[in-house]
């Protein structure tokens, strides 16, 4: 079974004539423990083009000291990674081969560099004895086995790790010591990435730009590849269960799938269209367990909001069960999807979309005036569809159109985000409104799932001979809520709509 660690730690250049210095002098350091030398043996795995490096993480199989076994380390910000960790197999363990499906898209990994460490292990301990960080001092000999000319390199290096739970700012001590004594930190995030440069000296994987940077191609291409890189990234955050993971892959895949309808002058839509179909199945697939997500923490808070006079029923405890059996089905149906075939099929069509754009004639033109004819476009669908809300009755057919209003009005506001790095402060500010109006309206929206849910929950109550005078009450609140978010909307959309935002984009 695979475990994961939190990986803090730095980098430092290092020669035969480097000493380490006297780090008890590092605040909180009682003593330095010589652990001897450990003698490892790893190999990094890839794929033929490198993807994994590109993307800065790294898979290997490691022989040697207490921790041996295959380990795949995920970026998570300068100096830190995520390293998951399963046992020492002849092959990849199918639980870090699925967290790499995104890059891999089911390719083979293959041996790109070996490294043998010669590491030299000191303990920084307090005066408790409690581990505060490993000192290590690796003398290192790399070898790339992915090229006929088995290129080498071998350097010496200093590795500062924080032991769990210990204060980062030890870190910041540490290093104080170190260049005093003359000790720089080092121009590589890791040893693999030491080893690639020093091995080979090209970039291990360019994506040229197929236009000038001034075009509206570049400018809609940069945005989409945005996106495409945050369904891949998402992905095995997905299935780690991280916080907010799912919320993210699904705004990524939403805002895609918005862009490719937003430019369509710009992109054949006989291409992206059917890839826009791929994109609302997987984001329906995510928004089930985002949904139950939201309603669930949304009904706590009511609740938590509630004097104990007015709960009447075991009514928390119904709520936790209601949620835990959606939420287990939820998490079911988004990992069985990311598992799917279908789901593998998008990711290599995305990553051939990158590679080989679709474009059309408007892509070589001038990017400002394309963008913003698109933003513009968009919000006029946006203001026929809040046209036809406002003369409505409220009801249920006016919850509709107002939800459908929201639709529009996201990807009004996905359109003029992504139009910020051409048309700049302008696109902002009208982002900013749309975003307002769409906080409204999803306001709205959510107390009618909220009151649609309540229902279902009173009658099950009242079938289990519970009270559902608690459900009635809550559902009473959403009801109150929609109408004052209804009454709001006018003027938010007043704002949104004045003439003045809308003519700053093309000006």
């Amino acid at each position: 079974m695979a475990e994961t660690k939190r990986e803090i730690e730095r980098k430092y250049e290092a020669t035969d004539e480097t000493t380490l210095p006297d780090l008890t002098r590092a605040p909180g350091v009682a003593a330095v423990l010589d652990r001897g030398v450990a003698e490892l043996d790893a190999v990094y795995y890839d794929t033929a083009d490198l993807r994994l490096a590109a993307d800065s993480l790294t898979l290997r199989r490691r022989t040697g000291g207490q921790d041996a076994g295959w380990h795949l380390k995920f970026p998570v910000a300068a100096g830190i990674r995520d390293e998951i960790r399963a046992p020492l197999a002849d092959t990849l363990p199918v639980s870090l081969a699925r967290l790499l499906r995104s890059r891999t898209l089911d390719e083979d990994v293959v041996p790109v560099v070996r490294l043998l460490s010669s590491r030299d292990v000191r303990h920084l301990v307090d005066d408790e004895g409690t581990l505060l960080a490993e000192v290590s001092v690796d003398t290192v000999l790399a070898e790339r086995l992915d090229t006929d000319q088995g290129e080498t390199a071998s350097w010496k290096e200093i590795e500062v790790e924080l032991a769990d739970g210990t204060d980062p700012g030890l870190l910041d001590a540490v290093e104080k010591r170190l260049k005093k004594a003359g000790v720089r930190p080092s121009t590589s995030p890791s040893k693999l990435a030491r080893a690639l440069d020093e091995t080979t000296p090209e970039p291990s994987r360019v994506r040229p730009e197929p236009l000038g940077e001034t075009t509206a191609g570049a400018s809609v291409l940069a945005y989409v590849r945005e996106q495409i890189e945050a369904i891949v990234r998402f992905d095995p955050a997905v299935r780690r269960d991280l916080p907010d993971a799912v919320h993210k892959m699904r705004v990524a895949t939403r805002r895609l799938r918005s862009a490719f309808k937003t430019y369509r002058g710009v992109l054949d839509r006989t291409v992206t269209d059917p890839i826009g179909d791929e994109l609302k199945w997987l984001a329906g697939e995510l928004g089930v367990a985002r949904d139950q997500e939201v309603l669930a923490a949304h009904l706590s808070r009511r609740i938590d909001d509630l004097p104990d006079t007015l709960l009447l029923g075991p009514v928390r405890a119904r709520l936790q069960v209601w949620d835990a059996s959606r939420r287990a089905d939820a998490r079911r149906a988004v990992l069985d999807a990311l598992e799917s075939d279908r789901h593998l099929a998008l990711l290599k069509t995305l990553d051939r979309l990158l590679t080989d754009p679709p474009l059309r004639k408007a892509a070589h033109r001038d990017a400002p005036p394309v963008v913003a004819k698109a933003v513009l476009k968009d919000y006029d669908r946006l203001a026929g569809r809040v046209d036809r809300a406002l003369t409505l009755t409220p009801g249920p057919e006016r919850d509709l159109a107002l939800h459908a209003a929201r639709k529009a009005a996201k990807r009004a506001r996905y359109a003029a985000e992504a139009a910020v790095p051409t048309l700049g402060k302008p696109a902002k500010r009208f982002a900013r409104h749309l975003k307002a109006v769409q906080s409204v309206l999803g306001d709205h929206q959510d107390s009618v799932v909220a009151r649609e849910t309540l229902r279902t929950l009173a009658i099950q109550a009242h079938a289990a001979g519970e009270s559902a005078f608690t459900w009635g009450l809550l559902h009473g609140q959403e009801e109150a809520l929609g109408a004052d978010r209804e009454r709001a909307f006018p003027e938010v959309w007043e704002r949104a709509s004045a003439p003045k935002s809308r003519a700053a984009l093309t000006h």
